[in-house]
């Protein structure tokens, strides 16, 4: 099957797109486009790997689903499109860098910039009917989703992961831990982090230092 990913994830992932719950997804998937509403736009569902080689990626940033409301997924975890609202979640990310490492937040809550710089934005699932969250779990994507984690896991040394939530924590399970560096906070949404666990963890300055002590490229949050 022939999948519009970026070539150094498509080598590594090939065999994914041969299997039947893949081959499954894609009729869902297809389907789904062609009689309902959904984000991200087709064009960009496998924008995470398009903007983060398997060469480049540093930090992995686990999220769940894409956001459901008009324009706000752009295929990147907690992302928004430039010139919209970043929404709690994201709000409580930038609050949290702020305070770890004194980056006044930032005006849009586009994450490309991260992306960019080696940080895979991975949802666990990639598409999502609007205004539907979660409408399209079970339906293969977070297979796919735990080969990739899977994929890195085995093949990368020195990666770091954060795991927001149980959700993330859980599926990040399968992490070899004695090669990369794993850290757990709770979700950053208001739900979550109103409640302690997400402000004060300092995840990014942890990131950093880790990076450092690797000797590699730090990332500017």
């Amino acid at each position: 099957m022939n999948v519009k990913i970026a070539d150094s994830w498509k080598e590594r992932l090939s065999d994914e797109f041969e299997k039947p719950y893949f081959n499954n997804l894609v009729g869902f998937i297809k389907s789904e486009y062609s009689t309902q509403k959904v984000y991200p736009p087709g064009k960009l569902i496998f924008n995470a790997f398009e903007k983060c080689s398997f060469e480049n990626t540093k930090v992995v940033i686990l999220g769940q689903d894409p956001y459901h409301g008009e324009n706000q997924a752009n295929g990147l975890s907690f992302s928004v499109n430039d010139g919209v609202p970043s929404p709690p979640s994201l709000k409580n990310i930038f609050k949290e860098i702020n305070d770890d490492l004194g980056i006044a937040i930032p005006k849009s809550g586009n994450l490309e910039r991260w992306a960019n710089q080696g940080v895979l934005l991975l949802n666990s699932t990639l598409t999502v009917r609007a205004g539907e969250a979660g409408s399209h779990q079970k339906q293969g994507w977070e297979i796919f989703t735990d080969a990739v984690i899977k994929c890195i896991s085995e093949q990368k040394q020195d990666v770091v992961f954060m795991l927001w939530g149980k959700y993330a924590q859980d599926k990040g399970a399968v992490i070899d831990t004695s090669k990369h560096c794993v850290l757990k906070a709770k979700h950053p949404s208001p739900m979550a982090a109103n409640y302690g666990g997400w402000f004060g963890t300092k995840h990014f300055s942890q990131a950093n230092n880790y990076l450092i002590s690797k000797n590699l490229e730090t990332i500017n949050w």
